[in-house]
């Protein structure tokens, strides 16, 4: 079996409409929830933690990129 795109289907790239408004609603509900003060007392706890570094080298990680570097085209053939 096939699958092919609907007539209606739009192509979405980064940034898309739909990743939007998925990750808004998810947000909402969150906070509808009473879920952020939890959270804000557990990222506090890791932070203040031994955890703290191995966050700060997550952050670091996160902050250098795609390692890839795909997002330049570096890896795509001329």
């Amino acid at each position: 079996m096939h699958d092919t795109p609907k007539k209606d289907s739009r192509v979405e790239g980064e940034g898309s409409y739909s990743g939007t408004r998925d990750y808004n609603q998810a947000t909402a509900e969150f906070i509808r929830k009473g879920k952020v003060d939890k959270a804000a007392k557990e990222a506090k706890r890791a932070v203040d933690s031994v955890e703290a570094a191995e966050l700060k080298v997550a952050e670091e990680k996160g902050k250098a990129g795609d390692p890839r570097k795909s997002d330049k085209g570096e890896d795509r053939p001329d």
